[in-house]
């Protein structure tokens, strides 16, 4: 299995999640002309081609015969189409990268030639900004060299964790869906900052700041979210009146009950391609 280095990269759908990926690999240092933007709409292509001098085309044939990783992010009820489209150029020592959600592994490896590896992704859209948090999946056939190749496609666009397939809803419950609970959070802040008589400019400033660095601390500190919480938590002040206010109408049960509701949606989705 070939090094990142050395790969020839087709990103295959390259709309949101895929040209983040795409982005953050040029940015990150890969040569641009080993990357192949694959895509049905030729004016997506043109704005890729001018943003990151990358290498395009609309044949699938075409990008999976020069290409050695393969990063499939099209919607996921036109993967087996495109897999079938893709498996007459793929080879030993190809692997492909699906982020398409709820499209297992083996039912990916069903369409391509035995000797292709497999690795699925759940990504975020923080990978926009550089910020994502994806989680690599092996595949039957994906060894520890594959595993290593793609992981190290998306770390240029964020953090990256690797685990067994099986977690991969409760994954996408916690954090696939958590940029959304976060934007929900913000809204809920901003608006109580306008109800007190901010004005929203300043709300929105004050909420976005407090975010990042409350986020901030907990990626780079050792303390847990529940120390930090109590470390600004003073008996009878202003935090702790808050905080009651959240536990009186159950906010961290309603939390939970969301990753559940998302965990078991992303699995109900997976069961029903």
């Amino acid at each position: 299995m070939p090094d990142l280095a050395s790969c020839t990269i087709a990103f295959y759908g390259v709309g949101a999640m895929g040209s983040a990926i795409l982005a953050a690999l040029v940015r990150g240092g890969h040569p641009a002309d080993q990357v192949l933007a694959v895509d049905t709409s030729s004016e997506r292509l043109r704005e890729l081609a001018e943003a990151y001098a990358v290498r395009t085309t609309s044949y699938v044939a075409e990008a999976a015969g020069a290409a050695d990783v393969h990063v499939v992010a099209v919607k996921p009820g036109d993967v087996p189409a495109l897999l079938d489209a893709m498996a007459g150029g793929l080879g030993a020592g190809d692997l492909v990268v699906s982020v398409a959600a709820g499209v297992m592994s083996a039912a990916i490896e069903e369409h391509l030639p035995d000797a292709v590896a497999v690795a699925r992704v759940m990504p975020n859209t923080p990978a926009l900004v550089g910020q994502g948090m994806a989680v690599v999946s092996p595949g039957s056939r994906c060894g520890d060299e594959a595993l290593a190749l793609a992981r190290s496609v998306l770390e240029p666009s964020g953090a990256v964790l690797s685990l067994p397939e099986k977690h991969l809803d409760a994954v996408t419950g916690v954090s696939g869906s958590g940029p959304a609970y976060a934007f929900y959070l913000a809204e809920a802040m901003t608006e109580g900052g306008v109800l007190m008589g901010l004005p929203r400019d300043v709300a929105t400033t004050l909420t976005v700041q407090t975010l990042l660095g409350a986020a901030t601390m907990l990626a780079e500190g050792e303390d847990s979210a529940t120390i930090l919480r109590e470390r600004v938590s003073s008996p009878g002040g202003t935090t702790t009146a808050g905080l009651a206010v959240l536990d009186e109408r159950a906010t961290r049960a309603a939390v939970v009950a969301a990753v559940r509701a998302a965990t078991e949606r992303s699995a109900e989705l997976g069961r029903a391609r």
